[in-house]
Parts: structure tokens; sequence; C-alpha cells
């Protein structure tokens, strides 16, 4: 009887102190923590393996809240089990992740408890939630990186990989798309190690659901191959214990409990209506609702005696208990397996393996041009036999995006230089019969893909996720997280631009590159050439905290020679000089990025005879050059010279800040059309000799402007 009082009252206290955050904040979503509190309760008291002395132990079980504007649920839950800080959001000195201050000032200025759950602010959040179903597929990227790293890493009595992935969710993380892909999925790989905890309560913020969902989602889930329980009372802890046991029981499949809940559970007014989802109950509704849990309906911030020790005792001890356990554990495998014992070390600090790019190929200018799709495949699998944790996929495009690694992965890896073209045989593949494997068919579900991916990031993989440069639309939502959670994921896109010709505008991008670019957080970068893109590789395998954004070409571009143009190296600085005026002075600027630096350098070769000094500069990451000091962005683009082109076959939008108001921009103002590549070429301009006319009328309308340019007014003036 006790036991079950202490049950009550700690559940009654996740819902005042949820009810008292919102309320105090005047903003937020009381419902969802109102009717979910049982549910999430028991999960973490009875079932949840979690150390809260360390949020980071990396076999603890994870616990994502896709239903991320509940979050008040899950700070409260942060507070009353006594997780710690840990990371270097929080100031040195122990603190707990969520104070009571914190709940406090829910939603405002400074708070751990911000208006969605954001990773890597507050400990204990596994994930950055938001949109709807962004929290679902995340989840299942971190339970495919579980079973790689038991198929790994485990050995006989030495089981480091073995926690459980669980993610609750709502109505609205049903109706998305990007849930329906995630299940698919997980239903096909057999991810026995997922739970789905779908708290039903009805209620969207139009109304009840019934005006939009109808469909039978248990059904639908059965014929996605998982395990369906269900709970008929979210209040009922036996049968939310009975549901999670049958979870842990089931070994073939993933599992998806669904919940029948009550949104605004204790609300005389607002319980089963809209009102409760999205606003404060309001103090009059706030005092009735305290009444109908039986606590003190005067007070606020109220933590009942005893529910602290309650949750220490039960959810604190076997964490702590579960960890000290495995430390053990892994202290005898580093003795046994110390090879292994570096990786998952290094995997877990985000540090790369010593000489992790040696033997990394150097491309020579023999006139066989080759795609940068082409030369990045070469260059990941070479980096890739050194990198253990480096895995990844497409959707379904692999074979266009030259992203399998195609070496023997079982320890038979060719040496490092001899690698040639081959196809991965089926050991290599991550499936239900073989979790080892490191390339992944991850099936047309490039928004599920991109999601997975920030799932795999989250568990200290580092995953490559690919598809056509046009199919970024269906993936910002999970670009944009990796972003915020300054997750390292490598995202690859190839057919990066017009040149891919005959398949048309549907497959052209044009605004992407401009979209991509206005994305705070991200890193782009459009390589020139075969020499680019293995530097291009350097600087995104050493960024721990930046996503990046790998633009590649379909088509065979030329390699440049490097003993007569910049070194590629200068990559690093997000934008150098290829080719320059001899004298260090040129009349005017030609910028470009990938394909069409060479189309740059043509055009400076011809305007070279004619004597008309131009200097080619490849801006192939904005980000990174804007990263660099002021001189050195000035020694690149000399502020003198007004006179400059830009180029690329892409939207102009954005390039006014290298060339000024009156530079000249070639670009595009439409979408693509469909015909052979040089044809779609030559119909937009992007051959040198429209390059040459555009520099020569940039000099024409820039001459005299400055006293470097006075200079050789009588020479140039007979260019237009």
């Amino acid at each position: 009887m006790k036991q079950l009082m202490l049950d009550q009252l700690a559940i009654n206290t996740l819902r005042t102190l949820s009810i008292d955050a919102v309320q105090k904040a005047k903003s937020g979503h009381p419902g969802t923590p109102m009717d979910a509190a049982p549910t999430a309760y028991c999960l973490w008291q009875r079932f949840l393996r979690f150390d809260p002395k360390d949020p980071e132990w990396l076999n603890r079980d994870r616990f994502v809240l896709s239903s991320g504007h509940a979050c008040a649920l899950l700070y409260s839950l942060l507070h009353l089990t006594g997780v710690k800080a840990k990371g270097a959001s929080y100031p040195a000195g122990e603190r707990l992740a969520v104070t009571m201050e914190d709940l406090k000032q829910f939603r405002q200025l400074g708070s751990r408890c911000t208006g969605h759950p954001e990773h890597g602010w507050t400990s204990g959040v596994e994930t950055t939630t938001w949109p709807l179903g962004q929290g679902l597929a995340t989840s299942v990227g971190m339970s495919i990186a579980e079973r790689w790293q038991a198929a790994t890493y485990n050995r006989p009595d030495y089981a480091l990989f073995d926690h459980n992935v669980y993610a609750l969710c709502g109505d609205g993380d049903m109706m998305e798309g990007i849930s329906s892909e995630a299940a698919s999925l997980a239903g096909h790989l057999k991810l026995s190690n997922l739970c789905w905890i779908y708290d039903a309560n009805h209620i969207s913020i139009e109304g009840s659901i019934d005006i939009t969902f109808s469909e039978d989602v248990g059904a639908r889930f059965k014929a996605y191959g998982w395990n369906v329980v269900r709970v008929s009372d979210a209040n009922d802890l036996t049968q939310l214990s009975t549901a999670y046991q049958a979870f842990l029981d089931t070994e073939e499949c993933p599992t998806l409990i669904m919940v029948q809940s009550h949104i605004g559970y204790g609300a005389p007014h607002k319980q089963d209506t809209a009102k409760a989802h999205g606003e404060p109950l309001g103090t009059e509704e706030v005092r009735l609702a305290k009444e109908f849990y039986g606590t003190d309906p005067e007070s606020q911030f109220d933590v009942a005696a005893g529910v602290v020790d309650h949750f220490a005792a039960n959810f604190g001890q076997r964490g702590e208990k579960a960890h000290a356990e495995w430390q053990k554990t892994f202290a005898a495998y580093h003795y046994q397996y110390p090879e292994l014992a570096g990786q998952i070390t290094q995997m877990q600090q985000t540090h790369l393996p010593q000489a992790w790019d040696f033997g990394l190929p150097t491309f020579t200018a023999d006139g066989k041009d080759i795609s940068t799709r082409e030369s990045s495949g070469l260059v990941l699998n070479t980096i890739a036999q050194r990198v253990p944790w480096l895995l990844g996929g497409s959707a379904d495009l692999s074979p266009s995006t030259k992203t399998e690694l195609s070496f023997e992965s079982n320890g038979s890896m060719r040496q490092i230089g001899e690698l040639k073209a081959g196809k991965p045989t089926s050991s290599d593949y991550f499936q239900a019969d073989n979790y080892a494997g490191r390339n992944f068919h991850f099936g047309v579900r490039e928004h599920a893909m991109c999601a997975i991916g920030n799932g795999l990031a989250l568990s200290k993989l580092r995953p490559y996720v690919a598809s056509f440069f046009v199919f970024t639309d269906y993936c910002r939502a999970a670009l944009r997280l990796s972003a915020m959670m300054e997750l390292p994921l490598i995202s690859i896109w190839t057919h990066d631009s017009i040149s891919m010709g005959e398949d048309g505008p549907t497959h052209q991008p044009v605004e992407h590159l401009a979209a991509m670019r206005a994305m705070p957080g991200i890193m782009v970068i459009r390589p020139a050439d075969a020499n680019e893109v293995v530097e291009a590789w350097r600087v995104i395998m050493a960024s721990n905290h930046t996503p990046a954004c790998l633009v590649l070409t379909r088509q065979a571009v030329p390699t440049l020679d490097r003993s007569k143009y910049g070194s590629a190296s200068g990559l690093a600085f997000g934008a150098y000089i290829v080719a320059d005026a001899k004298d260090g002075k040129p009349d005017v600027l030609l910028l470009a990025t990938g394909s069409e630096v060479s189309l740059c350098v043509a055009a400076y070769e011809q305007l070279k005879i004619e004597g008309i000094k131009a200097r080619v500069v490849s801006m192939p990451s904005w980000e990174l050059f804007e990263s660099q000091l002021q001189d050195y962005r000035d020694q690149v683009l000399p502020p003198a010279v007004l006179a400059r082109v830009a180029v690329e076959e892409a939207s102009t939008f954005g390039w006014e800040r290298y060339t000024g108001c009156a530079g000249a921009i070639i670009g595009m103002q439409s979408f693509g059309l469909s015909a052979p590549r040089k044809v779609v070429e030559q119909h937009f301009g992007f051959e040198p000799a429209h390059i040459i006319k555009a520099a020569k009328a940039q000099i024409a309308r820039h001459v005299g402007s400055s006293s470097h340019h006075k200079s050789r007014l009588t020479s140039l003036k007979s260019l237009e």
C-alpha cells in the first residue's frame, strides 16, 4: 500500500510541476504531461537503465521525447531523479541538470528548460525534438547504433552494448510521414531493442483527431512487422509494467505500446479538449486539477516529502549499479581486447585514429576527367579503412552517389593504396541477419535517412548519408536539427546542378545551394575537382561539431594541374586563389564553385592571351571562408578590385556579398531544362566565352574607379 501511495505521489508531483512551469511561463503545453506522467514514471522508475550521476554513460538506455511539446514532463523527471549536469554547456562545478530554479524559469532566457528539448544544452536530453516525428526517426538511428556496436565490439562474456531505446510519441507523431518511413525500416531490420510508446490521447490543436486521423495504427504497425501491445488506461501501472516487460521479452522485432490516455487528465473543464494542449490551464483550472490529484491547491512547485528518495531508491540505485558493473566489465575487456577498447574510447571522445588520413589519393592532371562523386567514393573508401566507425549509405542511390564501402570489412581489408573498384558482398551490409555491416540500405526514405543519421551521430558513430542534391527538399528538418545539435553528420549530395542534363528541371537543383547556405551551423562544400574533394574530406573528418554538406558532380570534370595552379589545400580556408595575374594585381576577379571553376580557368587563360589580368578564386565553402580573418579574405578578394564575375550553376541568390551590387553573376534565374548536358550549359551561358564577355564588361564598367585601374584605362578602353 505504501509503495502504491508513493507511486501515485510521484506521478502527481510530475503533473503538478509540469502544470506550474507552464502556468508561470504563461506558455507551453500542460495536457500531455498530465496524461502521460504515469506512462513515463513507470518506464523510468521500473525499467529504464540510466545512471543519474553520469547521463553520458555509453550503455545507458535512451529515452527520446518525440512529443517535444511535452517537455515540461521530461524536465520534471530530470529534476526529481537527480540527473547531474554534464557537458560543456554547464559552468564548472556540480549541479543538477535541471534545478528547481530552471523549472521556475521554464521557457525563459538562460533556463535549461527550453520550449522544446535541446540536446547539448540540458543533460539528459538525448536529442533535440521537433518537428513531430523527428524523435521517432532519430530513435531508430540510436537503435541501429546499438545493434552495430554490439555486433562489432561485444565478445563472449563481454556485453558492452546491450541497451534499449524508448521513444514517447503522440498522435501528431503518428501522422507525420517521417514516422512511417522510420517504422517501416525498423520493422524490416527487426530492431528488437526499440520501443515506441504511443500516448494516444486523441487530441491535436484543431480538436479531436477524428477530423483527420481514423486509421488503425496497430494494424499499420503489425504490417510493418512490429509487435503491438495495448494499454487501455494510462493510469494503470500494472498494465504499463506488463507492456514494458512484453517489449523486453520480444526478441525478433521492435515494439509499439499503444497507451490510451486523456489529455489534461484531472482538469475538470479542459480534460479531453484541445484547450489542454497548447496553452496554460489558467489559475482556477490549475487549482481544481490539484484538488483532483489530492495535492495542495495553493502550493506551487511543491515536491512532496519522500518523492526524491523514492526515485533514488529505484531509478537511481538501479542505474548506478548497472553502470558500476559495466565499468568492471569494460576494465576486463580493455585488458583482453586493448585495440577494440581503444576504438570504443576514441569513438566516444570523437577522436580520430592515428594516421587516419594515410594513403589518401593524389589526382594528377592527366587529361582523364573524373566526376567529384567518383573521386569522393575513392576517398571515402580509403578513410573508412582506417576509421572503423565511419559507416552509412544512401536512399536507394548508392551506385549513383558512389557511397558504397567496397573494401573487405571483415578484418582482411586491402592495404591502403590498393583500393580497387568492387561490389560489396552481402556481409558488408547492415541487415537483420548481420548487424555488423557498415553499408546501409535506407530505401527511398530520404527524410528518415537523415534523422536516422542524427541518431547514429548521437551514439558517437561517424555516419554519412547520401542522395541526389535535389532531394534535400525532403530532408531539411532533419538536417536543420543536425546543425542545431552540432552533430558531425556527413551528408553527400550528388547530381549537383543543371549539368546533370536529360532528367530535366525536376532533377536539377537550382535553389538548393542557397537554401543550404542559409542554414546556420552547417558547412556546405562544393569542390571543384578531385583534389579539392580530398581536401574537403580532410576538413570534414576533422570537424567534430559541425554537420557537413558535400555537394558533388555527376559529370566528369577536369583535374586542375596543381603545379600550375593554386594548391587544393586552400579549400580548408573556404576560398583561395587558383590562378592570378603575374603581378598579383588583377583587373577582374572570377569567382566560382564546383565544376564552374574549370570554366573560369579556361576563361582566365584566354583573357591572359588578350593581355587582360584576371584572378580565379575557387570558393568551395562560404562558411569556411567567412570564418577566416578579414586580412585573409581581403587578400583573396581585394576590396579595391570592383570588377567581379561569379559563376555558379545555381540560384544567384547570395552572391552579391562577394560581387557587390554592380558585379556580374552568371547563374540561374529559372529552373533548368531537359536536354543533353552541353546543350543545357550553353543555353544558360555556362561556358568560357560567356564568362570572358562578362569579365570584359565588368572591367569596362569599373575601370577608372580606382587608381590601380586608372593606369590601365588606355590599354583596356577598347574592350567593349
